[in-house]
């Protein structure tokens, strides 16, 4: 039977039946429109639409010299491949999760999986970068799939499966951000850069027809209309805001550009919040980031965002440098790529892994592990990076942290929010954690670059400077975890029966 709305700070799992709404008159429900889905399908169909995402998300970046060379356009206008995936995802992750919980999941996945698909065509067959980065736009709408997925999931799945399978969702966003790392230099190097995107064009087209033919809708609604002006004010500030941090590096951050986009953001991102607490049918549900199992688990989202993508681009490049160098290990791009391979598995077997952590002691304790294992993983590099034990240790450690606490984030986000606004907080959260691996980015590329030597090498200091900060960073996602609420089991594998105190 629905679950009696709950007093402004306090939050009870939602413990309805499937297909039955949590938020009393906010939200209806409505028959399913095909038949119902069998749940190994919905689980293929949504895995296969994530991974393509977060495949194409990290593929181009090892293949940016090669794209550029071969459309004729420098490393930083070719960079704009890259940019112009991130701030799309950024923008349009909200506004789509938004649209899915007031409008139906299934649907808005359908259009976001055939918007995928024509960008990924249109990548495969792009003649110029011009076309190429249009592409990228278009792909880049996709970054709704995983907050649609774990709405859908909650909706439709028994409760005592939705956290093994969120683990699995959300690590396999994690797995396919290493696996495009990985497969990018065997691609570019055996086909050429337009096998990128053909190949990921598969997945997504098994992804779409699955959704179209084998899924049913998700029954949990919030009617409403769409905050076209806070979207448009939320553009505004993720825009300016990760522009500047993708491009500070190559404008310069004391540049003007750089300098203004930074202020217009902070300034919008205020102007957005102040709105959207007034308006009465807002884009993001202000009250929702007051929630402590909501503003903890963003805030981890952000800073793992930065970790991951330091291991990503620290680990190959360290690899692939000249031996000549004292401590570069003279690999090939395909296999310094090869490298990540333990990373990416243990993300396979420990998101699955906190899904089941979750079921009997709730998000915290997968989370805090996750989050400790990945400082370790960080800490062993930034003593001593100078064996290959080292850094195969390091990236076992990384996957099997960065596993257990994306999972765990993603079960946090449904213990301590109302179904019908699923969508709306894990696109939030899926926003903070595109930041932080933006922010991640920079940082690394930055601290890489300023201890180059005179060829334009890094040297290994500023690798070891990168794993301390990598390590650092971790360690405030740990003590950021201990701040999530705890959620007491009534007995092992039952639904939690009290959430403590959201503020």
């Amino acid at each position: 039977m629905p679950t009696t709305p709950v007093p402004a700070g306090k939050r009870l799992a939602d413990k309805r039946p499937a297909g039955r709404a949590a938020t009393g008159s906010s939200a209806t429900t409505v028959e399913p429109s095909a038949p119902a889905t069998h749940t190994g399908l919905l689980v293929l169909f949504l895995s296969l639409g994530g991974l393509a995402f977060a495949v194409l998300q990290s593929l181009v970046a090892p293949a940016l010299g090669t794209l550029a060379d071969d459309l004729q356009a420098s490393t930083a206008d070719a960079s704009w491949v890259i940019t112009a995936y991130l701030l799309s995802a950024s923008v349009l992750t909200p506004i789509l999760g938004r649209l899915g919980d007031m409008v139906g999941k299934r649907k808005v996945l359908i259009i976001v999986l055939s918007v995928l698909t024509v960008g990924t065509l249109l990548a495969a067959l792009a003649p110029n970068l011009g076309v190429l980065i249009l592409a990228r736009v278009l792909q880049g709408a996709a970054g709704a799939i995983l907050p649609l997925s774990i709405g859908i999931v909650r909706d439709e799945l028994p409760k005592e499966k939705v956290g093994v399978t969120v683990g699995l969702l959300s690590a396999i966003f994690g797995v396919g951000a290493g696996v495009g790392i990985v497969a990018a230099g065997p691609i570019v190097e055996n086909l050429s850069w337009h096998w990128l995107f053909w190949f990921p064009l598969v997945l997504v087209v098994i992804a779409l027809l699955g959704v179209i033919f084998g899924m049913s809708e998700s029954p949990v609604r919030t009617p409403g209309r769409l905050d076209t002006v806070g979207a448009g004010i939320l553009t505004v500030a993720l825009v300016s805001l990760l522009l500047a941090i993708s491009k500070g590096q190559a404008w310069g951050w004391g540049d003007l550009k750089t300098l203004g986009l930074l202020a217009l953001g902070a300034v919008a991102l205020v102007v957005f919040v102040s709105f959207e607490r007034r308006v009465s049918e807002p884009l993001i549900d202000m009250r929702l980031m007051t929630i402590r199992g909501v503003w903890t688990t963003d805030l981890v989202a952000m800073i793992l965002g930065f970790a991951m993508f330091g291991t990503f681009l620290l680990v190959p490049r360290l690899l692939q440098l000249p031996t000549a160098t004292g401590f570069g290990f003279g690999e090939s791009v395909s296999d310094a790529g090869l490298f990540l391979l333990p990373t990416v598995v243990m993300m396979v077997v420990f998101g699955p892994l906190s899904g089941l952590l979750n079921r009997r002691y709730g998000p915290k304790v997968p989370m805090i592990a996750g989050t400790v294992l990945v400082t370790i993983g960080f800490v062993v590099p930034a003593v001593s990076h100078h064996a290959l034990w080292q850094i195969v240790a390091s990236g076992v450690l990384v996957g099997a942290g960065i596993g257990l606490a994306f999972a765990a984030m993603s079960n946090a986000i449904i213990e301590s929010v109302p179904a019908a606004q699923t969508g709306e907080a894990t696109g939030v959260n899926t926003i903070a954690r595109t930041i932080g691996s933006s922010i991640g980015t920079a940082v690394i590329a930055a601290v890489l670059t300023s201890g180059a030597s005179p060829t334009g090498l890094p040297s290994d200091q500023s690798f070891t400077t990168s794993f301390w900060i990598c390590a650092a960073v971790a360690a405030l996602a740990v003590l950021t975890s201990l701040a999530l609420p705890a959620v007491r089991r009534a007995a092992a594998g039952t639904d939690p029966v009290v959430v403590t105190a959201d503020r």
